[in-house]
């Protein structure tokens, strides 16, 4: 790990301030980006050009949109730059998940056949990768090549019920799934997922793709405890609200990552949202316009974290990549882009010389009070996520 007095850290903490005044031109032009390139995706690429020269290895690495520090005047990825250029592997990085299932969906075929992917490493959320964990589609990781990872993993996501000692997930990110408003257009706001369907916001109202984090707050809301043992019934209750919503035309429009668009257009005043989110888009829009929530009965733990496709010739370099996003500095310095919970120890002390007021916010470093209000759904079998997974896309029409 580097110290604090390394050069390279005080450019981190530079670049990082820099980041916070870019991101509202980046999110401006999303709209036109996405629709240029095609499914909702930037489809954005780091590609062979970037900083060093490739001699130590290449990485092909998916990830979420939005997920990683980008410096919109220069075009790069500050952290993504510096372990290039010190390790002189290069890293093709794709912003193409905008959903777990329709990106798993895209790679399910050559992940059963055993064949290349696309990818040497990709960010999916803990619930959709044991799937692939279960069909042993995952390459595990050698944590003795991760010190890093194995001394700054915070205890928060530290053991996964699929994978107690996380050998095959390593978290990148988490958040909270909850609540959100536009203060300004809608200013008696949202306290609970009932809130959603007052008469005043019939049609102004976001509800997320993903069926664990719509379905799990309206079961909490519904007084289920989401992390135990809840079954059929209760899914079926949740997904009852749902239907009723959808086919009453309370709900504009149900979507994965590019629901924020939504969010900006004011098409939606209130809806079900990420925690980091809308973080961002106060940040861009220099004021707190809109208001993150955690229900009155609760919110919702999702992770997202590194995995690997069982055929991949760059096994080491993954490897020292994920070792570099657990250095605190440089887990700040993304932190301090993307906003989500950030899974390194030390990196709230990092994030004090970048933003001091960001280190103390408890949707990136939740306080006591914070993290006993949000719940980690139980992990579903295959049968149930199959099934589940079915009938929530019968109710959104699909």
């Amino acid at each position: 790990m580097r110290q604090p007095s390394d050069p390279i850290v005080e450019e981190l903490v530079r670049r990082a301030r820099a980041l916070q005044f870019n991101r509202r031109q980046l999110l401006r032009g999303a709209a036109a980006s996405a629709a240029l390139l095609g499914a909702g995706s930037l489809a954005a690429c780091a590609g062979p050009s970037g900083p060093g020269d490739g001699s130590g290895g290449k990485i092909r690495w998916g990830n979420w949109t939005y997920y990683l520090d980008y410096d919109e005047d220069a075009g790069t990825w500050p952290t993504l730059d510096a372990f290039m250029e010190q390790t002189n592997i290069q890293v093709e990085y794709f912003e193409d998940i905008d959903d777990n299932k329709t990106f798993i969906a895209k790679i399910r075929d050559q992940l059963k056949l055993e064949q290349d992917t696309g990818y040497d490493v990709f960010c999916l959320t803990d619930s959709s990768l044991v799937r692939l964990l279960e069909q042993d589609q995952l390459r595990e990781f050698d944590r003795a090549k991760m010190p890093n990872v194995n001394d700054q993993m915070i205890d928060m996501v530290q053991h996964a019920s699929f994978d107690p000692d996380r050998e095959t997930s390593i978290p990148y990110q988490a958040g909270m799934t909850g609540l959100c408003y536009n203060a300004q257009l809608y200013p008696k706001g949202v306290q609970s997922v009932s809130d959603l369907w007052a008469s005043d916001l019939k049609g102004k109202v976001s509800l997320l793709s993903e069926q664990d984090d719509t379905l799990s707050l309206v079961m909490l809301e519904q007084g289920v405890d989401i992390t135990g043992d809840w079954g059929d019934d209760e899914f079926e209750a949740a997904l009852e609200v749902v239907d009723k919503e959808l086919k009453s035309g309370q709900v504009f429009n149900v979507k994965g990552n590019s629901y924020t668009q939504d969010l900006q257009s004011g098409d939606v005043l209130a809806g079900m949202c990420w925690s980091g989110d809308i973080a961002i888009l106060n940040e861009e829009a220099g004021e707190e316009i809109w208001k993150f929530v955690v229900p009155d009965a609760g919110a919702t733990l999702f992770i997202d974290s590194f995995c690997m496709p069982q055929v991949t010739d760059s096994f080491d370099q993954v490897h020292q990549l994920i070792d570099y996003y657990y250095e605190p500095e440089v887990a700040a310095e993304v932190a301090a882009y993307v906003q989500y919970v950030t899974p390194v120890r030390g990196a709230k002390e990092a994030m004090e010389k970048i933003d001091p007021a960001l280190a103390e916010n408890p949707l990136v470093f939740p306080d006591d009070d914070m993290a006993s209000r949000v719940f980690d759904m139980r992990a579903l079998t295959a049968e149930e996520d199959n099934r589940y997974s079915q009938a929530y896309q019968r109710v959104l029409g699909n």
